[in-house]
């Protein structure tokens, strides 16, 4: 029961070829044959120059001021924590550098992760995320360290 008649090949079909012109001179070398093979080929459009912007100095701007917002609201988390240490029975000058060794810790992370944001081909490498890593070890462990009786 099968159809004995060719289906219509409605898919993609590739061009035919386009040769050189008559008029033009034949190629000497294999340069030359080159650039006439991209020269019957349509190019793809160039964006312009002019129309293009550089964001990076308004990306840093937003950056800063959320990195601004991001150290205000960990000072009054920086606070609390310290305040419930104290409601803890922990003393209060210890409480006080736990609570600021927890603003190093968060400050140090929300850097890395807006410096990463802004631009993160250039902050994402080692000499920029590394020592903000290693800052945020060493103040997460004294944060806990710092606040025992």
């Amino acid at each position: 029961m099968a159809q004995d008649t060719p289906k219509d090949n409605t898919g993609f079909t590739l061009p035919a070829p386009v040769t050189a012109p008559a008029s033009a001179p034949p190629a000497a070398d294999a340069a030359a044959a080159a650039s006439a093979a991209t020269a019957t080929t349509e190019a793809a459009p160039a964006f312009d120059a002019a129309g293009t912007t550089d964001t990076s100095s308004r990306d840093t701007l937003v950056g800063g001021v959320v990195l601004l917002l991001l150290f205000i609201a960990f000072f009054f988390a920086k606070n609390a924590y310290a305040n419930g240490l104290v409601a803890k029975r922990v003393p209060p000058n210890k409480a006080n550098a736990s609570g600021w060794w927890l603003f190093i810790f968060l400050a140090s992370l929300a850097t890395g992760v807006v410096l990463a944001a802004v631009n993160a081909h250039k902050f994402l490498a080692p000499l920029f995320m590394g020592p903000l890593v290693l800052v945020g070890l060493v103040a997460l462990l004294l944060t806990f360290t710092s606040s025992r009786r």
